[in-house]
C-alpha cells in the first residue's frame, strides 16, 4: 500500500504555500507559510537549515492534527524512498530504510522477503520516519523491539548522528523524538529475523483471527494478511472510498494506571464489568481507552459537530467523516469525551496524535 495522502513532489510543493489538509490522513489543516518537500536526507538537512523561522517536518500526515489557522512556519514534506541492507548473517538482517519509506511498503518487502520482526504492523499508515517518534505499535509488535538505531539531524549542534536504539527513550507510545523538534528523522535501522514464520502471536484478538493459540507462530504472509483484514474491518488501513479512515487512527491512547487508581476505576465501574486489561511492571495496568470511552456513553459512530464523528468501526477512531469538518469541530468532540470519562470513571485520556499550534 502506498502513502494514500501524500502527493507527488512538484514545484508547488517547494515553494507555494495552501493547506495542510491535503498532507494529512484527517484531510483537516490550514495553510502553511511555505511548503518544501525533500527527496533525500540531504535535502531534509538542507531545508531545515535554509530558514529561522519555525519548521514543521510532515511526512505521511497520519499522527497529526494540525490547527485550522495551520502553520506560520516552514513546512519539510519529507519524500526519500528507498531501504539498503547494511548486514546480514545466517539468522539477521539489518536494514536501512528512508525517513519517507510508506511504511506498509515496508512490512509488505519485509514478508515477501521472508524477515520477521514487522508483520503484524501491516496497514499502519504514515512514513517509516514517524515509527520511532511514536514507538508504533499494534497486535502485540512495537518498532522497539527491532530497531537498532535511528539517524537523525540534531538542529542544537548542527550534526548527522545515529542514536543507538538504548538512547531512544523508547516507551509505550513515546521516544525522546516526542513533542520536540530538535531532532529530525532521516533514517531508520532495523534488525530482523530470517525466518518464514512470524513471532509469537501475542495478541488474543490476533491468535482468534488466525485460529492458533497465544505463543504460536504462523507463517509471515498469513500474519500480514489477518492483521489487515482486522485494520480493515475497524476503518484502520487508508480507503479514500471509506469516511470512517479520515482520522488518525487510534486518537487516544490506552491509559497506564497505577494500582491504587486502578482499583477507584474498578470501584466506579463495578455495574458495567471489568475493563480489558493488560498487567505490567511495578504494579502499573494498562487498560482500554476504548471500553472507557464506550461506558462514558459514548458508541460507535457517536457524532460531532461540523460532521466529526467517532468512527462506526472503532470507538478509540474520530473521523472526517463528512470530509468538510474543522480541526476545532475534531477538537471539540475529543475535549467532550475526555471530560466525560473523566467525570464517570475518573480516569484522564491523553491524546495520541501530536497537535500542531492547537491543543486540548
Amino acid at each position: 500500500m502506498s502513502d494514500a495522502y501524500a502527493q507527488p513532489t512538484t514545484e508547488a510543493d517547494r515553494a507555494i504555500p495552501g493547506p495542510l489538509a491535503s498532507y494529512t490522513t484527517l484531510r483537516m489543516g490550514g495553510p502553511a507559510g511555505r511548503i518544501m518537500a525533500a527527496t533525500s536526507a540531504d535535502e531534509i538537512i538542507q531545508a531545515v537549515r535554509a530558514t529561522d523561522e519555525p519548521i514543521l517536518v510532515l511526512a505521511g500526515g497520519s499522527n497529526v492534527v494540525i490547527s485550522d489557522t495551520g502553520f506560520p512556519g516552514t513546512v519539510v514534506l519529507v519524500r526519500s524512498r528507498g531501504l539498503r541492507v547494511l548486514a546480514q548473517d545466517a539468522e539477521s538482517v539489518t536494514v536501512r530504510v528512508e525517513a519517507g519509506e510508506p511504511w506498509d511498503d515496508l512490512v509488505a518487502a519485509t514478508v515477501r522477503n521472508g524477515w520477521a520482526g514487522l508483520e503484524c504492523l501491516s496497514g499502519i499508515p504514515g512514513s517509516t520516519g514517524a515509527t520511532p517518534i511514536q514507538n508504533v505499535g499494534a497486535y502485540g509488535q512495537e518498532v522497539a523491539e527491532t530497531i537498532t538505531g535511528v539517524e537523525v539531524y540534531d538542529r542544537l549542534d548542527g550534526t548527522r548522528q545515529t542514536i543507538p536504539a538504548a538512547d531512544c527513550g523508547f516507551a509505550y507510545r513515546g521516544s525522546i523524538f516526542k513533542y520536540q523538534d530538535r531532532w529530525i528523522v532521516l533514517s531508520v535501522d532495523f534488525r530482523l529475523t530470517r525466518s518464514p514464520l512470524s513471532g509469537p502471536v501475542r495478541y488474543a484478538e490476533l491468535a482468534r483471527a488466525l485460529g492458533v493459540e497465544v505463543g504460536e507462530q504462523v507463517p509471515l504472509a498469513d500474519a500480514r494478511a489477518a492483521v489487515l483484514r482486522l485494520r480493515a474491518g475497524k476503518g484502520m488501513v487508508l480507503d479514500a472510498a471509506d469516511p470512517d479512515t479520515r482520522s488518525v487512527g487510534s486518537f487516544f491512547t490506552n491509559p497506564v494506571l497505577d494500582r491504587a487508581t486502578y482499583e477507584q476505576l474498578l470501584e466506579r465501574s463495578a455495574e458495567l464489568g471489568d475493563p480489558p486489561a493488560w498487567p505490567g511492571a511495578d504494579g502499573l495496568v494498562k487498560i482500554s481507552a476504548a471500553w472507557l470511552i464506550d461506558k462514558a456513553g459514548f458508541a460507535k459512530g457517536h457524532p460531532g459537530p461540523g460532521g466529526v464523528a467517532i468512527s462506526s468501526k472503532h470507538t478509540l477512531a474520530l473521523t472526517n467523516r463528512s470530509g468538510t469538518a474543522s480541526t476545532t469541530d475534531l477538537l471539540t468532540l475529543a475535549s467532550t469525551i475526555r471530560d466525560e470519562v473523566h467525570a464517570r470513571l475518573g480516569v484522564t485520556l491523553h491524546p495520541e496524535p501530536v497537535l500542531i499550534n492547537c491543543t486540548l
